[in-house]
């Protein structure tokens, strides 16, 4: 038996994940995951019957809607969106809202 100690062994499971996660540079993946879940608890499913696509490249956010009355209607509210989004998110991850 090596008598070196793992430099992991008090880790908890959680910093072991971190580390994996920072190491292979996954966070924006994970993030871009996130971002589609939390657009369609925040947005109910009258919102989201009428989503055809989520996106996140860089700090932007696109939605593709299949109604453009409802586009319009969220355009209005685009920077309560994106506030309540990044609270969600627990993180400022997006800037701008793009609706298509």
């Amino acid at each position: 038996m090596s008598s070196k100690k793992r430099y992991n062994e008090n880790l908890s499971l959680s910093d072991v994940l971190k580390e994996f996660v920072s190491t292979n540079k996954l966070q924006e993946g994970l993030d871009k995951v996130e971002i589609k879940d939390t657009w369609k608890n925040l947005m109910g499913n009258g919102v989201n019957s009428y989503t055809t696509s989520v996106q996140l490249k860089r700090d932007t956010l696109y939605v593709q809607l299949s109604s453009s009355v409802l586009r319009e209607e969220l355009s209005y509210g685009k920077e309560k969106i994106i506030a309540m989004l990044n609270e969600a998110l627990g993180k400022p991850l997006i800037k701008t809202l793009i609706l298509k």
